[in-house]
């Protein structure tokens, strides 16, 4: 069975909130646990890395290590995070999974699907179709024209490609500068697609208190 290293990216203050979202609790236990349990569960996961400061490590006391874990710190903007967490994983992992730490209820059937789309596609990520009306507003935030949602989909993680194919992106992102906002970007860099797959239970980035009202 192929193997996956999971990147937990969890290096910035996550504070915008006025606290630590990833201390946050949800059913007794912080949101940096739930994430880190969802890819613990997972047969198909080998490891885990978790790219984080040290002090964070306490928020994962209630958490059964079930499988290889390691810590690393990040640097200073996510994409830098995300090849701390590269240079950590083992060699012999054949797929690299990418995940917000601040998406703590991923469902198993996503998480493998997403994996089952890389191994077929070599890249793939999670993500949800948009379904709202679009409008862009001019620079007084009136309305100016309807935009089409035709194809427009809001990208998730995790996100999870060929070992060798992410570890190419990231030196091409690496040597040239590029402050990619995620691996997908770092894909397309290379001009290599993504294939989306639609989630099928909510996924939202902890951005907001309201967002913590989600249950498993």
């Amino acid at each position: 069975m192929s193997q996956v290293a999971a990147i937990i990216v969890a290096a910035g203050s996550s504070k915008r909130m006025g606290f630590d979202k990833l201390a946050a609790e949800i059913e007794g236990k912080a949101v940096l646990a739930h994430t880190v349990e969802a890819f613990m569960s997972c047969d198909m996961v080998g490891e885990i890395v978790l790219v984080a400061p040290a002090e964070r490590m306490k928020l994962l006391e209630f958490v059964a290590f079930t499988k290889p874990f390691k810590r690393v710190d990040g640097g200073a903007e996510r994409y830098l995070s995300v090849s701390c967490g590269l240079a950590a994983a083992s060699p012999e992992m054949d797929l690299i999974a990418v995940h917000d730490a601040a998406r703590p209820f991923l469902s198993q059937d996503d998480l493998k699907a997403t994996i089952h789309a890389a191994l077929e596609w070599g890249a793939a990520s999670l993500a949800r179709r948009v379904t709202e009306t679009l409008k862009r507003a001019d620079e007084g935030g009136f309305t100016s024209e309807a935009v089409s949602r035709e194809n427009l989909w809001m990208i998730e993680t995790p996100q999870i490609f060929e070992a060798s194919l992410l570890q190419t992106a990231y030196r091409n992102v690496l040597e040239n500068r590029i402050a990619v906002t995620d691996e997908t970007s770092a894909l397309e860099s290379i001009s290599k697609s993504v294939k989306l797959v639609a989630s099928t239970s909510p996924n939202p980035k902890i951005t907001t208190p309201a967002d913590l009202a989600w249950h498993r």
